[in-house]
């Protein structure tokens, strides 16, 4: 499971008040706690209005469900159109992030890691030729040794 961020734009209209956001904030606080969810600091007060974003740090499977979840949690305790923004994921290196960047991308494959001999880590993928076809193998190795930091290899089957 990896770490999401997910992001949502609260007041869009730019209509609330300092306070209503505070509550809001207070409220919203309170009811993600038991999901694990974490709001990252920010002060929306602060904000320009219409960009009034929070993000929120939540392990999860499904982001996009999450997402809207969170979209309707936040135009329900802020009275307003609450609009999803885009989703990131915290990357720490590991092979979890590897499968969920393979995952992002519809690909399963076999991740093997091997230490380097300049101090990197080496993630040996193994891939099927047919989604290469698909998803352009550059692509795929930028965003692997992105979110793990090593050296990428890929080989197809």
């Amino acid at each position: 499971m990896r770490t999401a961020v997910l992001r949502v734009n609260v007041d869009p209209a730019g209509a609330l008040s300092a306070d209503s956001l505070v509550r809001g904030m207070a409220e919203l606080a309170a009811g993600l706690a038991e999901s694990g969810a974490r709001i990252l600091d920010r002060d929306l007060t602060a904000a320009p209005p219409g960009r009034r974003e929070l993000q929120v740090l939540l392990d999860t499977a499904d982001a996009a469900a999450d997402t809207e979840r969170l979209v309707a949690e936040c135009a329900r305790v802020f009275g307003t159109a609450a609009a999803p923004g885009v989703i990131t994921y915290v990357s720490r290196g590991t092979d979890a992030d590897a499968h969920g960047v393979l995952a992002g991308f519809g690909l399963t494959g076999e991740i093997v890691r091997v230490p380097g001999t300049e101090g990197y880590d080496i993630l040996q993928v193994l891939l099927r030729e047919s989604d290469l076809e698909r998803i352009p193998e550059s692509r795929i190795h930028t965003a692997l040794e992105a979110s793990t930091n090593c050296e990428v290899r890929i080989r197809t089957v």
